[in-house]
């Protein structure tokens, strides 16, 4: 549903994008992730029409983003980093006001409006001035804007970015069932949890480049083994406990003496634990958490990131 081959952007001596690849399946949610400045909104550009290229292609619900660009705004819904919503109007009034904007006619942006209320879970709110919603339904109301021509691909660019954890969830649970209907959403955030949570696939970007694409799990699994963590009750121990940790790990550990922290990456996850388990309990080291875990996303982030810089 969405694909690009070699995209480059400059502006001036900045290179924004550099060769810059991606292909998302309808259907599907997919997580375009890097540090700020890695290119991620300038593809969004691009693929939404909003920017030429310097080169390559882009093709969006079957049509050429730069030659067939009126058709692919047709096809596309955009809600970008900030609510584009007028605070004086109702909720109702917002929708009304975007679907005439979009050529519907009046008695339709009513109708549509009515079914996007209910659908966001904003039908009791719909006569309430917008100045007056939560951060929350600000953003899911800003997100039925984006859908009220009902879109086949919708592009959200840091959709809850300055939302708290309660917010956050409300329009993680949109995005799901958004998906559920068959709505293709690419998806930019630099939240690595919303990333893990929400999206089928990854592309990783940095200066301009794709890093690394893959589900979560497969990116994770670049990074190795799991990793057995121990977290000890008296800080002057963590030097004993990192001990423990090499001989029965595949590595060396890392320390975190603010945590009180060390961790291992370990091949036999049941044989390392029980053993780390027995030696602590000999030693009288007291741990106040000890477990496997695999490597998170934001390691996986950072490790990527930082060799793509190196």
């Amino acid at each position: 549903m969405i694909t690009a081959e070699g995209l480059t952007r400059h502006f001036g001596s900045t290179t924004a994008l550099d060769g810059f690849d991606l292909d998302v399946p309808a259907g599907t949610v997919h997580g375009l992730l890097g540090p700020n400045g890695a290119g991620k909104t300038t593809a969004v550009r691009i693929l939404t029409t909003l920017l030429r290229p310097g080169s390559g292609r882009a093709r969006v619900a079957g049509h050429d983003a730069v030659r067939e660009a009126d058709r692919v705004r047709a096809r596309i819904g955009l809600v970008g980093q900030q609510a584009a919503v007028d605070e004086q109007l109702s909720g109702r009034q917002n929708l009304e006001m975007f679907g005439r904007l979009h050529h519907l006619a009046a008695a339709a942006a009513r109708r549509r409006a009515a079914e996007l209320l209910d659908r966001f879970g904003l039908a009791e709110a719909g006569e309430r001035p917008a100045a007056r919603y939560s951060g929350g339904m600000r953003r899911r109301l800003d997100l039925a804007t984006g859908l009220l021509t009902d879109p086949a691909v919708l592009f959200l660019d840091e959709p809850t970015t300055g939302l708290d954890p309660r917010a956050r969830t409300e329009v993680w649970r949109t995005i799901r069932a958004l998906a559920a209907g068959g709505t293709t959403v690419l998806l930019t955030t630099q939240y690595l949890e919303e990333a893990d949570q929400l999206a089928d696939a990854l592309t990783v970007i940095d200066h301009g480049r794709v890093v690394a694409a893959g589900t979560a799990d497969e990116l994770k699994g670049r990074l190795g083994d799991d990793h057995l963590d121990v977290v000890v009750r008296d800080p002057d121990r963590l030097g004993e406990a990192a001990a423990l940790l090499a001989r029965a790990g595949a590595g060396e550990p890392r320390l975190d003496p603010d945590r009180r922290l060390a961790s291992v990456p370990v091949h036999d996850r049941v044989a390392a634990l029980t053993e780390v388990a027995r030696q602590l309990a000999d030693r009288g080291l007291e741990a106040e958490d000890l477990g496997v875990r695999r490597p998170t996303l934001d390691e996986v982030f950072l490790a990527l990131t930082v060799r793509s810089a190196a």
